[in-house]
């Protein structure tokens, strides 16, 4: 988990990647952590016994009908950067939400980001809006663009149930899910 928290670190401290402005302390990122586990993907990629990134899916709103909506991040380790971690742990992770019933996935970018926007729309989302001067960081105001990927037929109504992580993990489907991200790294 202190790795985890050494990834995250510099992008609070030296950057405006994340509109967080005081790096928590273990025992709180672990209970966040937890917290989102409870019902969510909370990936993190280990190669040769280091942390090379980390990615998960959070709650989006708390009004009922958003349910099927969630919040996705990804960080990664500057050592990895171009080994297509991000890649491996959004593929792994959207494969889990989507069998959980997850129907859509957000990703909130700070603008300009042409690296993060250039992942994202590679990972397949599209832009689907820009807020001007949301945020307040690193004396500037800061846009954030938000970009979609929508994971289940939109023809179709949306499952009645969300599962919950820990009712997929010993499922065939979450092995497959995590041997596809697998499959897309490059080390």
């Amino acid at each position: 988990m202190p790795e985890i928290l050494e990834i995250y670190s510099p992008f609070i401290l030296d950057s405006t990647v994340t509109f967080e402005e005081i790096v928590p302390d273990e025992v709180s990122f672990w209970e966040r952590i937890q917290g989102i586990m409870a019902e969510l993907p909370y990936l993190v990629c280990e190669i040769d016994g280091r942390i090379g990134g980390y990615a998960y899916a959070s709650g989006y709103r708390g009004r009922a009908s958003y349910r099927w909506t969630k919040e996705v991040s990804v960080y990664i380790h500057p050592d990895f950067y171009r080994k297509r971690v991000g890649e491996a742990l959004y593929t792994s992770m959207n494969e889990m939400v989507r069998y959980q019933g997850i129907a859509d996935l957000l990703a909130i970018i700070t603008m300009p980001n042409e690296s993060s926007v250039a992942f994202h729309e590679h990972c397949g989302y599209r832009k689907c809006g820009e807020f001007t001067n949301v945020g307040y960081k690193m004396n500037q105001w800061l846009n954030v663009g938000w970009f979609e990927l929508f994971l289940q037929d939109e023809t179709q109504a949306p499952r009645d149930r969300i599962l919950k992580l820990n009712e997929i993990i010993g499922l065939p489907v979450f092995q497959e899910a995590i041997q596809k991200g697998l499959r897309k790294l490059s080390y």
